[in-house]
């Protein structure tokens, strides 16, 4: 699915005040917190893809490239840390998909240790409208 934002909607424009087609995954296994995340994501102009672990993150991101992956930490199946690990081992020297954590572990160890799976950057739930604004606008502003 290739992800547009439009330009009537809120941080749409860029310089040129062209659209831009921004590819997310949202990694999340609690399906009230899955909605939310797209909900603030449409608000914002984004669509995005779900899948509900990290097995499904990894074998979606083997299959299909993302401009940024919204990566629970706790799921089922394969956690985001296992996920993220094994998505850094496939990915080529040229290639690295943005993978923000969003997880509900705000202490500064759990940071660390998102930081430390391969992770590039973090934010504790539950995330803001604006937050996610900032976050994937910082990840994918050259990315239009």
């Amino acid at each position: 699915m290739e992800v547009t934002l439009n330009r009537d909607q809120p941080g749409a424009e860029n310089q040129q005040g062209s659209e831009r087609k921004i590819r997310i995954l949202v990694a999340e296994d609690n399906p009230v917190n899955q909605k939310v995340v797209v909900k603030q994501l449409m608000s914002l102009g984004y669509q995005a893809e779900v899948v509900n672990n990290g097995q499904e993150a990894v074998d979606r991101l083997k299959e299909h490239e993302y401009d940024v992956v919204l990566m629970d930490c706790q799921m089922p199946i394969m956690d985001g840390y296992r996920a993220t690990q094994e998505i850094r081992s496939f990915e080529g020297e040229g290639k690295r998909t943005t993978i923000i954590a969003i997880t509900a572990n705000a202490m500064p160890e759990d940071r660390q240790r998102c930081m430390d799976a391969g992770m590039d950057d973090y934010m504790s739930k539950p995330a803001s409208r604006e937050d996610l604004r900032k976050k994937v606008e910082q990840w994918t502003l050259n990315k239009i």
